[in-house]
């Protein structure tokens, strides 16, 4: 991958003065510090981390040449206290301030007082960040400039005629303070929703309202301009595939638009750009409708202005790799003064990136915490991690793990290439996205490139994420045969005749008891007939099913075994020989699903009253999200113990509801 080098302070041509950045501060956790970081580190840069208490230990405070602590745990105590973070950077000699993407990288005021501090901010002016802060505002300057949007609906005024409709926080990103709302009735109370959610993730609870396009595509073009006057439009993205409208799966070029609708989203980005005067790398996000009646054979027709992230994207390395660029880089050298090549760099094939999350998808999304063991991928795709092996998932950052990226001469080889890479992939830990990833990646819509739309999710998650149960049984013989190895002085084998041993193992509500006896003559297992015991070791056993010889790779941690092996990753929990008979929990009791906060219960809501199945009772937000907490069944309240503002850890008694 080509770079841009940052050397010595030169005059570049016409007498002007480039800046020279020898240290760099990071205004962020997790991945994307990392991402920084490694740029850095080829540019010979210095590095500074910040850090709160909660990620004392990660992977980007032990990479970092320098790194100075922010007191706390919570984003508001910590991440997103500018003053402090500038504050950090002098004390560590940083004479450069990156803020990465989230947290304070589109705060035009955390701008400023970087440069007011005489840092270097590698970002776009604060005037250009301001100007798109508010999307509403934004939409006013970029119908101004001649860019198509979709006109607001004012909520005051909006009939069935007008459904469905989206509300939409005006500051922020990553779905938060975002609801669709099909049925009238509804929309005052996702207003409030909205609103109330938008204030506690931004600090600022203005939300607005407008057409909701059914079957759209999420479609975005990367610009890159300098102070010279240059401006790249770097292709197109395609950002379809989200949950919660959250991206999670993103590929470049985004295929299928006919070359006229490619050249108008590469217009209206340079058009958006200049408009601001902008500078330093970001994107300019569309939603591409689907073609109406009367427009044509083409499968999508309009493309309309949704808003401009002023700063890097998650989504950033398919532009790299099908450009062979990095954009870090080329962010350092326009902060530093100098113009971007004279030639365009051409793109090569393409790139699919998927994002690895801990989270449940089959449970609502619901996302995890916990210790990751292990996490590797294969060789042939990039892996962009923000934990290594023995890091922790903490309740208080986003749940993403790793960003898995694949680059082909085709699209089909590089779809092909990214599912094999995370289907073959060790990653130990908390439950994460990852088979969700994987079919989704297979998934005909998909593979054809014809269901490329925002509601692909809404269409597909349960065949996406239904258990698959082939290959349990022999992944439980292969953990309970490596747990005898490894606990047993004689190997798991016995030389005198004995009754059989007996092992349970539990899988997405399945137990599966294993009974078998190791002896001289190998493995006795009636339950598994045709099945002959080829190797084992603590760590892997090797065994042989009618004559197809295949090897599982099992690994345990307390009562968690993985199990990885051709027939897929299967993550199984050791069942004690005598369960306690004291683990009860009370019918109809609700106990959190995850460790958060109670930021709301529902208005009115109190101990007696009679509620509905999939009723709302009350908010935990946990990893920037809220999660709504609803009735199991209709019944009565007759316990809520849940207060606002309360932490609860997993299994805390929220509510109870009886028949």
């Amino acid at each position: 991958m080509t770079t841009i080098d940052s050397g010595a302070a030169t005059t570049a041509e016409g007498g002007e003065d480039f800046v020279e950045i020898r240290s760099v501060l990071v205004a962020n956790r997790g991945e994307i510090a990392r991402r920084i970081f490694r740029t850095c580190r080829e540019l010979g840069i210095a590095t500074v981390a910040v850090y709160s208490d909660a990620d004392a230990g990660a992977a980007h405070v032990r990479e970092a040449d320098v790194a100075v602590r922010l007191p706390g745990e919570a984003p508001a105590e910590t991440y997103l206290r500018g003053e402090l973070i500038v504050k950090a950077a002098l004390a560590a000699g940083a004479d450069a301030v990156h803020p990465g993407y989230g947290f304070l990288s589109e705060s035009d005021a955390f701008a400023a007082a970087v440069a007011d501090a005489g840092l270097v901010w590698i970002g776009p002016p604060p005037a250009a960040i301001a100007a798109m802060a508010s999307k509403t505002r934004a939409k006013e300057l970029m119908a101004a400039a001649g860019v198509p949007l979709l006109a607001p609906v004012d909520p005051a005024a909006a009939t069935a005629g007008d459904l469905p409709l989206l509300v939409k926080a005006a500051a922020g990103g990553g779905g938060r303070g975002m609801r669709i709302v099909r049925e009238l009735s509804l929309l005052e109370g996702e207003l409030t929703s909205a609103r109330a959610e938008a204030l506690a993730a931004f600090g600022d609870g203005e939300v607005f309202v407008e057409p909701y396009v059914e079957g759209g595509r999420h479609v975005e073009v990367q610009v890159l301009a300098d102070a010279h006057g240059n401006v790249w439009t770097l292709g197109t993205r395609d950002c379809s595939l989200q949950r919660r409208h959250q991206k999670v799966i993103e590929e470049a070029p985004a295929p299928g638009l006919p070359e006229v609708l490619r050249d108008t989203l590469h217009r209206a980005a340079a058009q958006a750009a200049r408009a601001i005067d902008y500078r330093g790398a970001g994107t300019v996000e569309f939603l591409v409708s689907p073609a109406a009646p009367g427009e044509g054979t083409a499968a999508f027709g309009r493309a309309y202005f949704l808003e401009m992230n002023t700063r890097l994207q998650v989504e950033h390395p398919v532009t790299e790799e099908i450009y062979r660029i990095d954009l870090v880089a080329l962010q350092i050298a326009v902060a530093e003064g100098r113009p971007l090549p004279a030639a365009l760099p051409a793109p090569h094939g393409h790139a699919v990136e998927a994002r690895l999350y801990a989270e449940d998808p089959a449970a609502d999304w619901q996302p995890q915490t916990g210790t990751v063991h292990r996490l590797a991928v294969p060789d042939g795709v990039r892996l962009d991690s923000g934990v290594t092996d023995g890091g922790t998932v903490t309740v208080h950052y986003d749940p993403m793990l790793a960003k898995v990226i694949a680059w082909a001469p085709t699209r089909a080889e590089a779809v092909r290439k990214l599912a094999g890479a995370l289907e073959r992939a060790r990653i130990h830990g908390p439950v994460t996205n990852r088979e969700l990833l994987v079919r989704s990646l297979r998934h005909p819509e998909f593979v054809a490139a014809t269901g490329l739309d925002t509601g692909f999710y809404d269409r597909n998650l349960g065949a996406l994420t239904a258990a698959e149960a082939t290959g349990d049984g022999l992944c439980a013989l292969a953990a309970a045969l490596a747990d005898a190895h490894g606990r047993s002085r004689f190997g798991g084998f016995r030389n005198v005749p004995a009754g059989p041993q007996v092992k349970s193992f539990a899988r997405a509500g399945t137990t599966h008891e294993v009974r078998y006896r190791l002896g001289r003559e190998g493995l006795d297992a009636a339950d598994f007939p045709g099945v002959r015991l080829v190797a084992l070791a603590a760590d892997e056993v090797v065994l042989d099913v009618d004559g197809l010889r295949r090897t599982f790779a099992v690994a345990r941690y307390g009562d968690q075994v993985h199990v990885d092996s051709p027939l897929g990753a299967r993550t199984l929990t050791a069942l004690p020989r005598f369960p306690d008979p004291t683990a009860r929990t009370e019918p109809g009791s609700l106990l959190a699903p995850m460790p958060g906060t109670v930021v709301r219960i529902a208005d009115g809501l109190a101990e007696g009253d009679r509620v509905e199945a999939g009723q709302p009772l009350l908010w935990l937000e946990a990893m920037k999200m809220e999660h709504k907490i609803t009735a199991p069944a209709a019944g009565t309240l007759t316990a809520l113990p849940a207060r606002t503002g309360r932490q609860v850890e997993v299994g805390t008694l929220l509510a109870v509801v009886a028949d």
